[in-house]
């Protein structure tokens, strides 16, 4: 029987309490102790962790013995700060939710954070364990005989309300292309194994929260844009987002092209707002439309639908905590997704805010993008 894996968890707002209610689907394993400060939110996070204790404050969560790892699913402009909190007082293992940080004034701590940082760090960039999406990259060197060309695409709804509408602003958010697209520019990486060297973007914010107002200030988060990225190997990939396209069949659309061929993969959006007078959700897929001989040929990738309910994610919450709990336990050597792929993709996201904001491409020189501003 393997060792009970015990959870502190700070922030349990919508993404945390998804985190909650997949953390419950893992066997041995159980949420300890939750630090979080706004009322009605324990209250629901209650429901799904009920043996859970409640602190009040992130210190008092590092004084409960019994927890053996920690997640992090505060609101972004949090992050740093508390795992700097949780390596001065006690460095556990860490899942941090993207994006790592919003500001590059934050990467002088955060390489320190990281020179200094005994125990595991995992960031959660979900989308990679989306099945559809985990199929696609297992299979799309072989179907495209390596990949000239990237297109991710999604269509999606607004920017949910959260706790002290942070999410409607740039400074708390890091931006549109930090905060919603950071998961897709590690996608990228990825799928690409390759690094940037130029980022362009247009983009704007063209139908949502233009009529809000929050101590008198208008939210200035985007709602839609292209980004094309060049990598250093000459192929290139492109991002297209919109956010008042809740009606769409499938929510992303991946496609990877290569003189071979090409794979996509359809991935549609949580369960719980696809109206019910249409029936079932679409059932995820891939296609694979190779060159000779053609003939496309589709490949259905269902979801349990336990897991599935879970969370709005086509699973892949699920998915990664069972890998972080493989690394809590020794059984997995070190992280998939490592505190240098959350920076990375970070830079990316800023590189496209300050792109879209200026009309002029960004050239990711160095390992470092510091000087950009949010």
């Amino acid at each position: 029987m393997p060792a009970k894996v015990r959870y502190g968890v700070i922030g349990c707002g919508m993404m945390g309490q998804e985190h909650l209610r997949n953390i419950a689907l893992l066997p041995y394993t159980e949420v300890t102790a939750i630090f979080e400060p706004d009322a009605a939110m324990a209250s629901a996070a209650s429901q799904f962790a009920p043996d859970a204790v409640f602190v009040g404050s992130v210190s008092e969560l590092l004084d409960v013995e019994e927890i053996d790892c920690i997640l992090i699913a505060s609101p972004n402009h949090c992050h740093v700060p508390q795992m700097e909190e949780i390596r001065r007082r006690r460095p556990l293992p860490l899942l941090v939710e993207k994006p790592l940080f919003t500001d590059p004034k934050d990467l002088a701590e955060l390489e320190a954070f990281r020179a200094g940082y005994p125990a595991p760090v995992w960031i959660a960039m979900e989308y990679r364990y989306m099945p559809p999406i985990a199929a696609l990259i297992r299979q799309a060197d072989e179907a495209t005989g390596g990949i000239r060309m990237l297109t991710i695409r999604e269509h999606r709804y607004p920017f949910l309300d959260k706790v002290g509408a942070w999410n409607r602003f740039n400074r708390y958010s890091g931006g549109t292309f930090v905060e919603k697209c950071c998961h897709f520019f590690d996608l990228m990486r990825l799928i690409m194994k390759c690094e940037p060297v130029r980022i362009m973007a247009s983009a704007g914010q063209d139908a949502n929260h233009k009529d809000e107002i929050y101590d008198g200030e208008q939210p200035d988060i985007l709602d839609n844009g292209y980004v094309i990225v060049d990598f250093e190997n000459g192929s290139r990939a492109m991002l297209e987002l919109c956010m008042f396209a809740e009606g769409s069949r499938y929510q992303e659309e991946v496609s990877a092209v290569g003189p071979k061929g090409k794979i996509e993969a359809f991935v549609p959006g949580p369960e719980r707002f696809w109206p019910a007078e249409l029936g079932e959700l679409p059932m995820p897929h891939l296609v694979v439309s190779p060159r000779t001989p053609k003939g496309p040929r589709r490949m259905d990738v269902p979801v349990d639908p336990t897991i599935l309910h879970a969370g709005d994610h086509n699973g892949s919450t699920f998915y990664q905590h069972e890998r972080f709990v493989a690394v809590v336990r020794g059984e997995l050597e070190r992280p998939e997704v490592t505190l240098d792929d959350g920076r990375r993709a970070v830079e990316m996201g800023l590189a496209a805010q300050l792109s879209a904001r200026t009309g002029q491409a960004v050239l990711m020189t160095g390992r470092t993008i510091s000087s950009l501003a949010c």
